[in-house]
Parts: C-alpha cells; structure tokens; sequence
C-alpha cells in the first residue's frame, strides 16, 4: 500500500484534519502528482496562516503543474514564512525557486 493510500484513507476518516490533508498531499507530491496534491496542499496552507510547508509543496505542485503566477505567489508567501520564522535552508530553497519563474 502506497503512502498516499494510507493518507486518503485518514482522509476520508477525517475529512477536516489538516495534517492529514498535508501527508496526503505530500504522499501525493512524492508519488508524482503534483496536480492530485494541491487540493490536499490547499486545505492544509489555509488552516494556518504561519504554517510554512504546505506553501512550500503547493508552489511547487503549482510549478511542476504550469501555474507559474500561483505558485510565484505562494512561494513569496512561503518565503515571508520562512525569514518571520528565521527558517535559513527554506529560504534559500525559496529564493531559488523563485529566481526559475
């Protein structure tokens, strides 16, 4: 069974729960599916306004996917995140993606 076989399962249990939205979609962006991630990704950034890595994996679900505006959007959010909450290595992978789009 495929981690994100596991996660839906959660999921579907839990339909509300925000770290289980995150693994799915992680699950999912791991496995290849960026565009099958970033519902999950959605739901789990939007819980909580200072929670950094769903940004990270959104922007680059939305990236992986052609949406270059969005996922420039989010990673500047995600970004933001990362220097308030002093989160070094997240910002260098951020500017960096941000320097592709």
């Amino acid at each position: 069974m495929s981690r994100s076989e596991i996660f839906r399962r959660h999921v579907a249990s839990d339909p509300a729960n925000p770290l289980f939205r995150f693994s799915l979609g992680q699950a999912l962006w791991t496995e290849g599916d960026a565009a099958g991630a970033i519902e999950h990704l959605r739901l789990a950034a939007a819980s909580k306004a200072d929670w950094m890595m769903p940004r990270v994996l959104l922007g680059k679900s939305l990236q992986t996917i052609g949406d270059k505006s969005e996922a420039k959007a989010v990673f500047t959010d995600a970004l933001a995140l990362a220097v308030a909450q002093g989160h070094e290595e997240p910002e260098e992978e951020l500017r960096a993606l941000l320097a592709t789009l």
